[in-house]
């Protein structure tokens, strides 16, 4: 084994916010392909609750790749990992498949035996629902991503991660990227900055940045107050599209419409920090909002890693 190859064995695990969009989960799923993936990876195992963002990711690390469960309601049949042994010239290198859609056609061996099979003829298969397969497969992933409020990635080895304790972690906390995002359209909406443009995005633990180049206008204890009766009325939150998401009686743009709760009444302990926050690194103004357990208001630990 090369000097490079020991390396990436040997990192256990990355961790990423996973942002909210999905132009901002491509360029991620763009990254994580150059940094993590290697030629010799055959199985690919992603984890994520529906709407976490792992088609988009996928489509980043794996640029026109066909999703056999293809978000817009096209699911491929037959499905082609199911033809591995039609050795053909055109017979595909890179292969994908949801077992948690597919266990309602075929059963959990045959799936496990066509992805062994891809493995030994060197070639890639993605796994959606990875740990779902895992107990029949007899081995775990090359690489293994979880998508939940943070992007886990690792390469498991003899003695783990176990793929269904990264489902744990993931199905766990994806409740509060869900209430987060919901409650950054509730800021759009009490601000009435309905039109694009105005902020762009970032991220932080069970939280929103929103950044501008010069500090806004805003009355930031009004806007909480709003914004917390906004979650008070317990407002119905819909799919809209692929581009809108429906709150109450209001169609909202949004790039990721299906990352939401189900109702306003669902978000925790909503508190903006009240002032407006400069970087001094990067030259803008911060707007930063958070959910679910109350930080002490120290900039600095809101990332803090947890032990």
């Amino acid at each position: 084994m090369s000097y490079s190859k020991r390396m990436q064995e040997n990192n256990l695990y990355s961790v990423y916010l996973a942002p909210r969009g999905r132009v901002r989960m491509v360029d991620l799923g763009m990254q994580i392909a150059q940094q993590y993936l290697s030629p010799f990876d055959h199985i690919i195992g992603v984890i994520g609750d529906a709407g976490s963002g792992k088609s988009m990711l996928i489509r980043g690390m794996f640029p026109g790749l066909d999703l056999t469960n293809d978000d817009g309601g096209v699911n491929i049949r037959p499905l082609p990992l199911l033809d591995i042994h039609e050795k053909t010239f055109y017979s595909p290198h890179t292969y994908h498949v949801d077992i948690q859609f597919e266990a309602g056609f075929t059963p959990l061996y045959e799936l496990a035996q066509a992805v062994l099979e891809v493995a030994k003829q060197e070639k890639r298969v993605i796994v959606e629902h990875f740990e779902m397969l895992f107990p029949i497969l007899g081995r775990n992933a090359d690489l293994l991503i979880g998508v939940g409020e943070e992007i886990l990635i690792t390469r498991p080895n003899l003695f783990g991660p176990d793929p269904r304790n990264i489902a744990e972690l993931v199905y766990k906390s994806i409740r509060y990227r869900k209430m987060t995002h919901t409650v950054e359209d509730l800021c759009i909406l009490a601000l009435g900055w309905m039109e694009k443009g105005r902020e762009r995005r970032a991220d932080v633990r069970h939280g929103f940045i929103f950044e501008f180049d010069e500090k806004p206008d805003v009355n930031l204890e009004k806007l909480e107050a709003d914004v917390l009766e906004l979650i008070a009325q317990d407002l119905p939150v819909s799919y809209g599209d692929k581009t809108h998401v429906i709150i109450g009686e209001t169609k909202m743009e949004c790039q990721a419409p299906r990352m939401h709760v189900k109702s306003t009444g669902e978000i925790e302990n909503f508190s903006i920090v009240k002032k407006f926050i400069y970087d001094a690194k990067w030259g803008h103004y911060m707007l930063i909002g958070q959910v679910g357990k109350r930080h002490t208001g120290i900039l600095n630990s809101f990332n803090k890693i947890e032990i």
